[in-house]
């Protein structure tokens, strides 16, 4: 399964963007997709996460100004970001954990990661 993300761009603070990000692949099905974001010289951190029942969470910094939203269907999230702050600031990664059909028939679970996109905003 590949994940493929896009959306990102530069923005003034309190400015908006949507990620996107589509999971292609002989899936089955996607438990969990979730956005992550990982700024200069710091670690990699969760987001927001979105179950295939539309359950939600989300890190304290981004509640209230982000939401994370999928099409179960086109096996796509989405991460709609407002009121952005140059905190924000980051390379954003999708994550899901799909379950796929093998080669032989048998199914594949695995842990998918997107390229990243880089989200800049500007004070």
């Amino acid at each position: 399964v590949q994940l493929q993300a896009s959306g990102g761009g530069s923005v003034q603070g309190g400015g908006s963007l949507r990620l996107s990000c589509s999971a292609s692949g002989r899936i089955v099905s996607i438990s969990v997709m979730s956005w992550y974001r990982q700024a200069p010289g710091k670690q990699r951190e969760l987001v927001a996460t979105v179950t295939s029942d539309g359950t939600s969470t989300y890190a304290d910094s981004v509640k209230g100004r982000f939401t994370i939203s999928r099409d179960n269907a086109k096996h796509i999230v989405y991460l709609q970001m407002n009121g952005l702050k140059p905190e924000d600031t980051a390379v954003y990664y999708c994550n899901a954990d799909p379950v796929s059909l093998g080669p032989d028939g048998t199914f594949v679970a695995e842990r998918a990661w997107g390229q990243g996109t880089q989200v800049t905003v500007s004070s």
